[in-house]
């Protein structure tokens, strides 16, 4: 019975199926895309470091971390790199690079992809240098012509195609440049001040558990200011940071799913409402609750699952496109493969969800009377509020276990369950009370084909609430993430005021600020700011040695804290970025036995201190006492320089030093001439241009912005599923009305109006309330999350709000054709028969 009922609605089963094999191949595509990225980089960890394992610091390994390493058998290779302006004699050319000094046999897996591939044989050798692919042909650069770097002067042999331990996105800021290990010394660039990473490079016996070899000898040689990473803890790393990104893909797909599963209940609803009689007629015929409820039960059991399994293979093969949207981003060449435990997921997920949303307007067939069939009209549906209370029970809590898998977080879950369940209520309220408004404050004095539009918002069978949802939800989600982007676009943006600085120059030494100063002049460019910079590391807090607060495992001191490295600057007052939450802001030191200074908010929250609290720091060997006087709230969203530290005037000044000037270029040619004359005269000076850092930016959202836009178009393409379904499972009711409104004297063109306007008010309130919706969100995003004030952009009102307006009218319209065509003895045969 369950076959033929449904052989005879196969097209409407199928239409309401749509909607199920769209949110199942948005989960399953993220799903399974994610678990292979997750694969590739555990297969390809080896690879992606070039070695087992690494040890690496930030300043050149003491004696405790030279006798690890001699007693693990010494390194295979080493490795200095450190950023610096590199320039290209012959072509006037200057850049920021990664510089990347080698010695040994890096790398020992994977390998230097180089053009010609002897290139990566020979350069140690022969004294050259390998220069990244994409920088050698936007300067122009040929195999055999000079590199400029410090003091010394390469040939280049080749061009860098990949080299493990570089991310390809980065390297469009400071692209790499691999050289002999035995030159750096020669570039004359490791300086006060200079940020240089030494890297170690071992090759690890096979029956090494590196594990627990981690285990072991990294926490000494974080005592000692240095690092352990395995190839296994790099790939989980990678791994983790990945599938986070993957897991909020996951929901914005699941939210997908969700849509499709509220018109399938309502669907069902509908259909369930014709079927009243034929379920009266069964029971009059001997059937009991028990049948007529498997009747039905079973053909949804059976769209869940073809929807399932056709979802499934569709997000199988949806995956295909993610390589090419993240080819940038991603850290390897994904191997896509077909996952068996994703594809049973997507089939029983599309079978579960189908049954459980279905549940409860299948409930309105067990109270369905023999009497039906005597019965001129058909009144609404009982059901039990017992059994509705628990089948809605059973659906929040699937969306909390599969929330649950997900995030493996339970307060994230819950989160995510109570968000869906205000954003459906608000959407849902809003729907309600627009019905209620209508019915309340009814135009009477309009037009004909106004109220009619109006009154069909409310007629029996109307979708109002479900299109609402639909439209709503999937507005929502894309207006939320342009309004999000835009948000982190803001807060790096740079002000477009004059002393707002757009380059900055690093580690200028102090014995050079006054004529790298004077060379800004020249240009005539202003010299924005000359900030001291001194480095140093916490020795004790509140007089417990930083080495105690190490071994002591009931601290709660942030590790980032104990080993960081402070660039830290003095000066007599607050800046623009800074605003003084606690204590008094002292910037003269007045000579008292602590020095008195100002610490962000953050570091006082990770370093447990507050106002008066004492901090010893240590200054290149010197001990330093200091008492916390103010803690200050920094917006490091700013493209400035911010400190987490700051010392008044009066005790640094004699400190080993180094400056950091800005400057405003107006245009790209003064940048690279500016750029150029720093370069030949002052090799040691590194050059950011903001610019540059702030395109990358852009580049890395818009890319993942991409993404995400994509999976939440199947939100507003499960909605166009959703309102074709509507509309065809109101289409019988629409018939009569249309002849009803025809008899009176009604004319085509009327009733196409009035059903333009219908769709005009749904589209318009759907998408009207999910961009309300999300512009709330990221105003509580930007005030909570990014602590920033959130200036809304138009174009979601300007573009988006018509754009799916008119998409609602012309399906709507499309749609409703037949309506307008039918003969009026269309419905007089259907009442016959």
């Amino acid at each position: 019975m369950a076959y033929r009922d449904g052989k005879a609605s196969r097209r409407k089963l199928l239409l309401f199926m749509a909607s199920i094999v769209l949110g199942i191949a948005a989960v399953v595509s993220i799903q399974s895309f994610s678990n292979n990225l997750k694969n590739t980089i555990a297969l390809q960890s080896k690879s992606l470091m070039g070695a087992d394992y690494i040890i690496d610091s930030d300043k050149a390994p003491n004696e405790r971390v030279q006798f690890i390493m001699d007693s693990l058998g010494g390194p295979e290779a080493r490795e200095i790199s450190f950023a610096s302006m590199a320039a290209f004699p012959g072509n006037e050319g200057t850049k920021l690079v990664r510089v990347r000094g080698i010695s040994g046999g890096f790398p020992f897996y994977g390998e230097l992809e180089t053009i010609p591939a002897a290139a990566a044989a020979i350069f140690q050798k022969e004294g050259s240098a390998l220069v990244d692919a994409t920088l050698m042909l936007q300067l122009n650069i040929k195999t055999g012509d000079s590199i400029k770097i410090g003091n010394t002067t390469l040939p280049v042999s080749g061009a860098l195609k990949s080299v493990p331990g570089s991310a390809s996105l980065f390297s469009s800021i400071a692209p790499p440049v691999i050289i002999p290990y035995r030159f750096i010394e020669q570039t004359g660039l490791v300086q006060v001040g200079s940020r240089i990473g030494y890297k170690y490079y071992f090759l690890a016996d096979p029956k090494l558990d590196l594990e627990k070899f981690d285990e072991k000898i990294d926490p000494i040689l974080d005592a000692n200011d240095a690092d352990l990473d395995t190839h296994t803890a790099t790939s989980e790393r990678l791994g983790r940071r990945y599938e986070n990104f993957g897991k909020f893909l996951n929901l914005v797909a699941f939210i997908a799913l969700l849509l499709g599963c509220i018109g399938i209940a309502s669907a069902i609803h509908i259909y369930i409402k014709e079927k009243l009689r034929s379920i009266a007629v069964l029971k009059c015929l001997g059937a009991t609750k028990r049948q007529t409820f498997l009747i039905y039960l079973i053909q949804i059991g059976i769209i869940g699952l073809i929807g399932g399994i056709a979802g499934t293979v569709t997000g199988l093969m949806l995956q295909q496109l993610f390589p090419l949207l993240l080819q940038d981003i991603l850290p390897v060449n994904v191997d896509l493969a077909l996952d068996s435990k994703v594809i049973f997921m997507g089939i029983i997920l599309g079978f579960l969800m189908s049954i459980l949303f279905a549940l409860y307007p299948l409930i309105g067939t067990l109270y369905v009377s023999p009497l039906q069939t005597l019965r001129v009209q058909n009144p609404a549906l009982k059901k039990s509020a017992k059994a509705g209370f628990l089948v809605l029970t059973g659906v929040f809590l699937f969306i909390f276990l599969f929330a649950f898998w997900l995030l493996e977080n339970w307060k994230y879950s819950i989160f995510f369950t109570l968000g869906i369940i205000v954003t459906f209520s608000i959407l849902a309220g809003v729907a309600n009370l627009f019905i209620k408004a209508i019915r309340k404050f009814f135009p009477t004095g309009w037009g004909f084909i106004a109220r009619q539009s109006l009154l069909n918002l409310y007629r029996p069978q109307n979708q109002t609430l479900i299109l609402v949802l639909a439209i709503g939800i999937g507005t929502f989600l894309i207006s939320t993430l342009y309004f999000t982007r835009d948000l982190l676009l803001a807060q790096a943006t740079l002000d477009e005021q004059v002393n707002s600085p757009n380059m900055i120059l690093l580690d200028v030494q102090q014995e050079q600020q006054e004529n790298v100063a004077n060379t800004i002049f020249s240009e005539d460019l202003p010299v924005l700011e000359n900030i001291p910079i001194v480095s140093m590391k916490v020795e004790s807090i509140k007089g417990t040695p930083v080495n105690e607060i190490r071994e002591d495992t009931t601290s709660k001191v942030n590790r980032w804290i104990l080993d960081h490295e402070f660039r830290t600057t003095y000066r007599d007052s607050l800046i623009s970025s800074e605003i003084l939450e606690e204590g008094e802001w002292v910037g003269t030191n007045p000579q008292n036995e602590n020095i008195p200074i100002s610490v962000s908010n953050n570091f006082a929250e990770d370093a447990l201190v507050g106002v008066g609290d004492e901090i010893d720091f240590n200054v290149q060997g010197v001990l330093i006492n200091t008492v916390v006087a103010s803690i200050r709230s920094v917006d490091w969203s700013r493209m400035q320089l911010n400190f987490s530290i700051v010392f008044p005037t009066g005790v640094l000044e004699e400190a080993p030093q180094f400056r950091v000037l800005t400057t405003k270029v107006p245009d790209e040619n003064s940048s690279a001439q500016l750029q150029q004359k720093l370069v030949k005269n002052y090799p040691n000076v590194t050059i950011l241009d903001l610019r540059q850092v702030l395109s990358l930016i852009e580049k890395i959202l818009t890319r993942i912005s991409w993404l995400i836009n994509f999976m939440a178009f199947f939100s507003i393409l499960t909605g166009i599923i959703v309102l074709i379904g509507a509309v065809r499972t109101s289409k019988y009711q629409r018939i009569r009305e249309s002849v009803l409104l025809r008899t009176l004297g009604a004319k085509s063109r009327q009733i196409l109006k009035i059903l333009a306007l219908e769709y005009f008010y749904l589209g318009l309130l759907g998408a009207l309330s999910g961009i309300l919706l999300s512009l709330l969100s990221s105003l509580l995003l930007g005030y909570f999350v990014f602590e920033t004030t959130f200036i809304p952009s138009w174009i979601p009102f300007l573009v988006l709000l018509p754009g799916i307006v008119l998409l609602v009218m012309t399906i709507g319209l499309s749609n409703s054709l037949g309506v307008i065509k039918s003969p009026p003895l269309v419905v007089l045969r259907k009442e016959l028969s």
